[in-house]
């Protein structure tokens, strides 16, 4: 698999809009965990990965202490996961994980996308099957052996371990995300994590040329843009 994966998530812009959204994105998040789990990162395995990953992202502490506050108070709105499946231009496959506190408003929102975007929306399990649901590490290190040790003697079901030049690439299933991390903490302490994250993996890799490039920018964008849309997963790469 390598580090390819990596062009074929949906990218963040870098605009002051964009780091908002960005922000409205984790402060959502950070509220779910936290509001079904423990307020306490420490207890709480879930709340303390999306934190790790917010602060990657540079999301300000303040944001992300604001999200927690708001759990304790036991308030606020009630978030509910939700999957939406289908094709984008060029026939690729396309998966889109929302959080939403009202399921007929999301699903209008992402219809609308799919529509505008030159895409064709499915039902549930269109897609799916043809992506892995993975853990995927990534950090650097030199020897992918004494890796592959440290997990196996943790006994963590390792799919994939791949060594780029030093960086190491690992990916499990997404069920081994906690089990994975706390093995490689506790023999790695040192380890830092360029990726650490569940995601969805392709299994193929459909090409984009021509016309459908600039179809499928636009569609991304359409989506970026739906407020309850928090992660998008494609098989689309442009081809060379």
């Amino acid at each position: 698999m390598g580090r390819k994966f990596e062009k074929r998530k949906a990218t963040m812009a870098k605009t002051q809009g964009a780091k908002s959204k960005l922000y409205a994105k984790y402060a959502k998040e950070i509220f779910v965990s936290a509001k079904n789990g423990s307020s306490d990162p420490s207890a709480n395995p879930s709340l303390r990965a999306v934190i790790d990953r917010a602060k990657k992202d540079q999301v300000p502490a303040h944001v992300i202490d604001k999200a927690i506050e708001k759990a304790k108070g036991g308030g606020g709105e009630n978030y509910e996961s939700m999957r939406y499946e289908g094709f984008g231009p060029g026939g690729c496959m396309v998966i889109v994980d929302c959080l939403t506190d009202n399921n007929n408003r999301t699903f209008g929102d992402v219809r609308i996308c799919f529509n505008k975007g030159h895409a064709k929306l499915g039902g549930q399990g269109t897609v799916a099957h043809m992506f892995d649901h993975n853990a995927v590490f990534v950090f650097d290190h030199a020897d992918e052996e004494e890796i592959l040790e440290a997990l196996m003697m943790a006994d963590v079901d390792v799919t994939d371990i791949e060594n780029d030049e030093g960086t190491i690439t690992v990916s499990a299933p997404h069920t081994e995300f906690f089990k994975a991390k706390s093995a490689l903490h506790e023999s790695f302490p040192a380890l830092e994590y360029e990726i650490e994250e569940v995601t969805f993996v392709p299994q193929t890799i459909s090409e984009l040329s021509g016309e459908d490039v600039e179809k499928f920018e636009h569609f991304m964008e359409l989506l970026h843009d739906c407020d309850d849309v928090q992660e998008i997963y494609h098989n689309a790469e442009v081809a060379e």
